[in-house]
Protein backbone atom coordinates (compact mmCIF):
# COMPACT_ATOMS: atom_id res chain seq x y z
CA UNK A 1 0.00 0.00 0.00
CA UNK A 2 1.41 3.68 -0.74
CA UNK A 3 1.71 5.75 2.06
CA UNK A 4 -0.30 9.12 1.83
CA UNK A 5 1.91 12.44 2.36
CA UNK A 6 0.43 14.68 4.65
CA UNK A 7 -0.98 17.53 3.39
CA UNK A 8 0.01 21.22 3.55
CA UNK A 9 -1.46 23.59 1.94
CA UNK A 10 -0.13 26.55 0.72
CA UNK A 11 -1.44 29.86 -1.01
CA UNK A 12 -0.41 31.62 -4.12
CA UNK A 13 -1.32 35.11 -4.51
CA UNK A 14 -0.27 38.35 -6.08
CA UNK A 15 -0.45 41.70 -7.35
CA UNK A 16 1.39 45.30 -7.97
CA UNK A 17 3.00 46.67 -4.77
CA UNK A 18 2.97 50.53 -3.47
CA UNK A 19 7.03 50.21 -2.92
CA UNK A 20 9.53 47.62 -4.20
CA UNK A 21 11.24 46.85 -0.40
CA UNK A 22 7.24 45.99 0.98
CA UNK A 23 4.29 44.48 0.91
CA UNK A 24 1.38 46.90 0.48
CA UNK A 25 -1.06 46.22 -2.47
CA UNK A 26 -1.07 49.60 -4.74
CA UNK A 27 -5.52 48.32 -5.30
CA UNK A 28 -6.17 45.23 -2.87
CA UNK A 29 -9.31 44.85 -4.65
CA UNK A 30 -7.04 43.77 -7.77
CA UNK A 31 -5.05 40.88 -6.16
CA UNK A 32 -4.12 37.95 -8.37
CA UNK A 33 -5.42 34.85 -5.94
CA UNK A 34 -3.89 32.10 -8.21
CA UNK A 35 -4.80 29.20 -5.92
CA UNK A 36 -4.43 26.79 -3.16
CA UNK A 37 -2.28 24.18 -3.47
CA UNK A 38 -1.82 20.81 -1.63
CA UNK A 39 1.76 21.19 -1.08
CA UNK A 40 4.59 23.22 -1.66
CA UNK A 41 6.39 21.90 -5.18
CA UNK A 42 3.12 22.85 -6.47
CA UNK A 43 2.67 25.83 -4.93
CA UNK A 44 6.08 26.70 -6.27
CA UNK A 45 5.47 26.13 -9.31
CA UNK A 46 2.38 27.93 -9.53
CA UNK A 47 3.93 30.81 -8.41
CA UNK A 48 7.05 30.70 -11.10
CA UNK A 49 4.84 30.44 -13.63
CA UNK A 50 2.51 34.01 -12.29
CA UNK A 51 5.97 35.43 -11.39
CA UNK A 52 7.39 35.39 -14.78
CA UNK A 53 4.45 36.20 -17.01
CA UNK A 54 4.65 39.70 -14.73
CA UNK A 55 8.09 40.66 -15.36
CA UNK A 56 6.89 43.58 -17.68
CA UNK A 57 5.80 45.17 -14.14
CA UNK A 58 8.59 45.44 -12.00
CA UNK A 59 5.72 46.55 -8.80
CA UNK A 60 3.66 42.79 -9.77
CA UNK A 61 5.14 40.52 -7.03
CA UNK A 62 3.80 36.83 -6.43
CA UNK A 63 3.96 35.20 -3.06
CA UNK A 64 3.37 31.80 -1.25
CA UNK A 65 1.90 31.85 2.01
CA UNK A 66 1.79 28.48 4.20
CA UNK A 67 -1.52 28.23 4.88
CA UNK A 68 -1.00 24.93 6.99
CA UNK A 69 1.16 26.73 9.70
CA UNK A 70 -2.21 28.86 9.79
CA UNK A 71 -4.16 25.90 10.43
CA UNK A 72 -2.29 23.66 12.79
CA UNK A 73 -2.66 25.67 16.36
CA UNK A 74 0.08 24.16 17.93
CA UNK A 75 2.44 25.70 14.95
CA UNK A 76 4.28 28.89 16.19
CA UNK A 77 2.70 30.48 13.79
CA UNK A 78 -0.69 29.83 14.52
CA UNK A 79 0.28 30.22 17.92
CA UNK A 80 1.50 33.58 17.98
CA UNK A 81 -1.80 34.72 15.69
CA UNK A 82 -3.73 33.10 18.24
CA UNK A 83 -5.59 30.39 16.46
CA UNK A 84 -7.40 27.99 17.88
CA UNK A 85 -9.14 24.60 17.46
CA UNK A 86 -12.90 24.46 16.77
Amino acid sequence: MEQQSKQLLHLVFGGELVDLGGTEFRDPSKIDIVGIFPNYASAVTAWRSRAQGSVDNANMRYFVVHMHRFLDPSSPVAAAAGALKP
